[in-house]
């Protein structure tokens, strides 16, 4: 069964097939602390499925287009900043932009904009991480 990654970890995703002879009876909700039911793995499955169904493509592309650029602003803001994690996912937003960009609409104009802006705070941050080069007493690098 194919899944899907989520921040909470994997969710499968697809219509389960019954099997001829199978009685197993449909998965139940688990109740809460405040007493309402949590919802199981196969209903938030369901769930995502019938929201990825009924979402037009651009929208989900958009959605994961935003998860990269705030990937990507996430790491860049860390006191360590950590440039390998931001990095990657600059350049996977740069690869969706330049790839699929002219088909997302005005959303795909706003990330061409806000990309070069992304990557000038990366170049900037990158630069204030380096150490300094030492300098001899008489003000030169050594």
């Amino acid at each position: 069964m194919p899944s899907l990654w989520t921040p909470g970890g994997e969710v499968p995703v697809g219509r389960e097939r019954e099997q001829p002879g199978d009685t197993a009876p449909p998965p139940t909700a688990e109740p809460r602390g405040d007493g309402a039911p949590e919802p199981d793995e196969a209903q938030v499955a369901a769930e995502l499925e019938r929201y990825l169904l009924e979402a037009r493509a651009e929208q989900v592309v958009l959605q994961h287009a935003a998860g990269l650029y705030e990937l990507a602003a996430l790491h860049l803001s860390q006191p360590q900043p950590r440039l390998t994690d931001a990095r990657l996912a600059i350049d996977a937003l740069r690869g969706l932009v330049e790839s699929v960009g002219d088909r997302l609409g005005e959303g795909g104009r706003q990330l061409r904009d806000l990309l070069p802006q992304l990557q000038m705070a990366f170049v900037q941050i990158a630069d204030r991480s380096r150490p300094a080069p030492d300098t001899g007493s008489d003000g030169t690098a050594g």
